[in-house]
């Protein structure tokens, strides 16, 4: 390769790089969302269970007991999908990595 094309590679590659990092960011601050939604929620189900606890359970206050516990599941699960990404998104980040340290190395 001659000094252009890698300086070429190495632009493309730093460019990847940028958008790579900027997305792990995003789905980072996207788990952080979720972590909230999920812990708003988890408030939700102890003061529901506190006030089946106080006052009995009535048919209402468990229904929306399990709402809340079915909203908690679901955040989670969407959380844990995005943990995944983040994982993938950093895996290419390091990718990109080598990559560039091979066209360094040259």
């Amino acid at each position: 390769m001659t000094g252009g094309s890698d300086t070429a590679k190495r632009d493309m590659l730093l460019a990847r790089r940028l958008d790579l990092v900027a997305n792990v960011s995003a789905l980072t601050a996207e788990a952080l969302r979720l972590d909230q939604k999920r812990a708003g929620i988890e408030m939700d189900v102890l003061r529901l269970e506190l006030e089946i606890g106080r006052s009995g359970a009535s048919a209402q206050l468990v229904q929306d007991l399990h709402e809340a516990e079915e909203r908690a599941a679901a955040v989670m699960q969407e959380g844990a999908r995005c943990e995944q990404r983040i994982a993938a998104a950093e895996g290419e980040v390091e990718d990109v990595d080598r990559s560039l340290a091979a066209t360094v190395g040259n």
